[in-house]
């Protein structure tokens, strides 16, 4: 007779997730019994660059900056259960956010936890900056291109590793999205590292839980056309894996939202480029075979995922430092509003001219240009009176800070400077990465689990 069926919900589907999505989800798991885990999905290709930059600034940061209020809500409420939880919000620094967490647990008074930090995707930690730009990037960088990070995507199996040596809490750094669920997975079945079509099964489920609300009807949602009721409740997945190699996808009763077989369908197919062939570091799951059946309200069976062995390589992304952003927005509406705008954007083009070989510069319109418009193409200003509502919108990328600096006060200029009537005025500088990627070999990322003690790295 097989193990009892394994639980695992999600708590976030990217950095920006809403803080309360887990309540449900854990109390949900909860009142079910059983084997549970509670997965967040917080790190993507540029967040974890950006991390690297924080640690730069400030050693004890570098994780997920939203980490404490993700789990201050579901963290005592997983303890008492017994739920382990698995995050990636480890991101540049996992041994600082796993001390995050232990602070967290002293201050809700749960005592000490089994933290555990996964690291071992830095390749930094192996190699120069120049090895790394030697690896056959793609797309290529430019020539001076500096390197801000650059990470492996590890597998399931340290998770898993963490996890029998009784870790309450799993902080990763960079693993592939479905390794958060497949991890648990292999450790409350005691699947084989070799039974490709079993780990298929946890992978798939990673696949369908990493996105969040994405499954279970947030990105579905298209009123008229797909709707989906009480989208501002929206209820965060559920998916129940069983030893049999199928599973089912739900969502906490009395949430809002939609688990359908459109809904499943649309997240299975979601970035999968040759769904024969989706490679993971565990696997290449095949999907071809792969049904998706209605069996209740907001509950789908998913079945006949298979596996095959896993690619010799791992896939890296590098993260380049490109420099600096600038961003600049003013509003114009009301009678003339489609003139005055025009205006201002003729103003900017004239005083951005003197920097044109230093700066790479956009104009947008929105509410007229901003979306669909080519960057190389002009703005395609109408004969009539146009929109009255407008805003325009200046983006500048350049390497030296002051000088983006000075660019974006020229949207700030146009308060007095003219045309008449702007409003709403905003302006910001920030660092800006290049993202490229490669195939490494296996030996430059080998994981490491680690028990972190409060105070302790």
């Amino acid at each position: 007779m097989g193990r009892a069926p394994l639980a695992v919900g999600c708590g976030a589907g990217f950095s920006g997730d809403r803080l309360d999505a887990a309540v449900p989800v854990v109390e949900a798991l909860a009142a079910r019994g059983g084997p549970a885990a509670l997965i967040f999905e917080t790190l993507a290709e540029r967040t974890i660059a950006l991390a690297q930059l924080e640690r730069r600034a400030a050693p004890e940061r570098g994780y997920e900056p939203m980490l404490e209020a993700f789990l201050e809500p579901v963290l005592a409420g997983c303890v008492a259960a017994g739920i382990p939880i698995v995050g990636n919000f480890g991101a540049a620094n996992p041994p600082a956010g796993a001390r995050a967490v232990l602070a967290l647990a002293e201050r809700l008074g749960l005592g000490a936890l089994r933290v555990a930090t996964v690291e071992g995707d830095d390749l930094l930690e192996r190699l120069t900056p120049a090895e790394v730009l030697a690896l056959g990037l793609d797309p290529a960088p430019g020539p001076g291109a500096a390197v801000v990070a650059a990470n492996a995507y590890l597998g399931a199996e340290p998770i898993a590793r963490a996890l029998g040596a009784g870790a309450q809490v799993v902080v990763t750094g960079r693993v592939a999205d479905p390794a958060l669920v497949l991890g648990p997975a292999v450790h409350h079945f005691g699947w084989a590292w070799d039974d490709w079509d079993r780990l298929a099964l946890g992978t798939l489920a990673g696949h369908l839980l990493e996105c969040g609300a994405q499954v279970t009807g947030g990105y579905f949602a298209d009123p008229g056309v797909k709707d989906v009721p009480d989208l501002a409740a929206v209820g965060f997945p559920i998916a129940e894996l069983r030893d049999d190699g199928s599973l089912e996808l739900t969502k906490p009763a009395g949430t809002g939202g939609l688990v359908s077989a459109a809904t499943v369908t649309e997240q299975l197919l979601y970035e999968i480029h040759d769904p024969a062939a989706y490679a993971t570091p565990d696997l290449h799951l095949d999907l071809t075979g792969v049904e998706v059946r209605e069996v209740g309200p907001h509950r789908v069976r998913v079945a006949g995922a298979r596996g095959r062995p896993r690619p010799e390589r791992l896939k890296a992304t590098v993260c380049l430092d490109a420099g600096y952003l600038g961003e600049g927005e003013i509003s114009y509406a009301g009678p003339g509003a489609l003139g005055r705008a025009r205006l201002a954007a003729q103003v900017l083009e004239a005083r951005l001219a003197p920097w044109a070989g230093e700066l790479r510069t956009r104009l947008d319109v929105v509410g007229l240009s901003s979306v669909f418009r080519p960057a190389a193409e002009p703005i395609p200003w109408p004969g009539g009176p146009g929109p009255a509502d407008l805003r325009v919108r200046l983006a500048v990328e350049g390497p030296r800070k002051s000088i983006v600096e000075r660019a974006v006060r020229e949207v700030l200029s146009l308060y007095t400077c003219g045309p008449a009537g702007g409003g709403g005025v905003r302006t910001g500088v920030r660092p800006v990465v290049h993202t490229a990627s490669c195939l490494v070999p296996r030996a430059l990322a080998e994981p490491r689990v680690t028990f972190v003690e409060a105070g302790h790295g």
